[in-house]
């Protein structure tokens, strides 16, 4: 059994997830050794805790990628649109790549990845962690089994749920498309890639319905002032005052937004997160932002084979992904909460129970999205070191195509038409 190196780019909140769970996963197997971050603060935590050779680290990625191959993988885990030139550059160098979702915020960036990697032979594994929990394997496995006969609908619903909105897309990284990509690209590419995965059929037609509605500023209350904590009359009854959100909810709940919004590697102090609320755009108005992605937005799919699914995302609601599964023998429906799937067989017309568990060999470890952030970097180690793959595992082109499905779904949303994706596909 083999050992892997590899470098990260970008230790952000990603960034630190994917070392954590690369290291629990490969141990001894799995050994950082480059760095590139700009900030100092995240760059010495990686340093101090993998061990990682001073010179190996930093400011920036071009620094890293300029030298010799020093690693078997590079994990990108920088913003959106800072992924199509370090990946490009990898693969160049004969990097493989773990590579955070979205791919890249354009089509034609995807698929230039993914034929760059197939023509270079190296592995692009793209973040999309759903494949990998336990919950979506159980699923996967259920409709390979036949239990519910051919899938025929599939109603597919991803709660982002209102804080997690107000934090990352109204205040945080995204709220901005030209300064990161569209809402369905940046937080749903991997939903639309889950069905794809699911159904085992190639996408014919896209349709699309989505707007910013409620966080703009005609919701304003009157007298709100730009800032939560310059006295809003408000702040009592808003739910996302940010006061409330970052400093006031239980710390269980918000530990993760107020790291980020305080630029901390972790466990930020209330005053630093005060601080970050007085000075950058975690502690303005969610009505008072220049945020333009939307808020709710549902998606109809085609499949080949007369195979039907509705996605629907949308930020008003407490936060969580759920599923109805209607097959041509039964119907499923699952809560990727809990830890039970509920079956309806029509020819013995009952309703049975069956454990998440029982169905998925998706693994011993949990954490951040619903144990994906680990099975997929389970996944990337023993890719690596074993040269094992599996079901969840995907080329770069089928990444990238599934990408393309997210892009023509987005054009019918803009431009109000049904797209058809193999013509959308054949432009690119």
């Amino acid at each position: 059994m083999k050992e892997m190196t590899y470098i990260i780019l970008g230790a952000g909140s990603r960034g630190k997830n994917y070392a954590k769970n690369i290291t629990l996963c490969g141990g001894d197997r799995a050994k950082l050794v480059g760095v590139a971050e700009p900030l100092e603060e995240r760059r010495e935590y990686m340093r101090t805790t993998y061990n990682v050779p001073a010179e190996n680290c930093v400011l920036d990625w071009t620094e890293l990628l300029s030298r010799p191959k020093m690693a078997d993988a590079v994990v990108i885990s920088m913003q959106d649109r800072m992924h199509y030139e370090p990946a490009m550059k990898a693969i160049s160098l004969g990097y493989h790549l773990l590579l955070e979702k979205p791919m890249a915020p354009t089509p034609e960036e995807c698929v230039e990845i993914a034929r760059a990697a197939e023509e270079k032979g190296v592995h692009v594994i793209v973040g999309h962690v759903l494949r990998y929990t336990p919950f979506f394997n159980a699923l996967k496995n259920l409709i390979n089994s036949g239990r519910i006969g051919n899938v025929m609908n599939i109603i597919h619903i991803e709660g982002v749920g209102h804080i997690h909105q107000s934090h990352s897309f109204v205040r945080g990284n995204w709220h901005v498309e030209g300064e990161s990509a569209p809402m369905l690209l940046a937080k749903s590419c991997h939903d639309i890639d889950i069905l794809q995965w699911l159904v085992d059929k190639q996408f014919k037609r896209v349709q699309s319905f989505g707007s910013l509605s409620h966080f703009c500023p005609e919701n304003r209350p009157e007298g709100a002032p730009d800032r939560c904590l310059d006295g809003c009359p408000h702040a009592d009854d808003c739910c996302y005052n940010a006061k409330t959100v970052y400093i006031d909810l239980p710390a269980k709940r918000n530990s993760h937004f107020r790291t980020v919004a305080a630029n901390a590697v972790q466990n930020p102090s209330d005053e630093r997160v005060m601080q970050a609320l007085r000075e950058t755009d975690y502690g303005r108005c969610v009505y008072a932002m220049n945020n333009d992605v939307v808020d709710h937005q549902t998606v109809n799919i085609e499949f080949e084979d007369d195979v039907y699914a509705t996605f629907t995302m949308s930020a008003f609601n407490q936060g969580g992904r759920s599923i109805r599964i209607m097959g041509t023998k039964g119907e499923l429906s699952a809560n990727m909460k809990d830890p039970e799937i509920t079956i309806y067989d029509f020819a013995t017309r009952k309703t049975s129970t069956v454990a998440v568990s029982d169905f998925s060999e998706n693994e011993s470890i949990t954490g951040g999205h619903g144990g994906g952030d680990g099975g997929i970097s389970r996944a990337f180690v023993e890719l690596l070191t074993e040269n094992k793959s599996s079901d969840s595992i995907s080329s770069g082109i089928v990444s990238a195509k599934n990408h393309l499905a997210v892009f023509a779904a987005e054009e019918s949303r803009v431009r109000g038409t049904v797209v058809d994706v193999k013509e959308y596909e054949s432009r690119f």
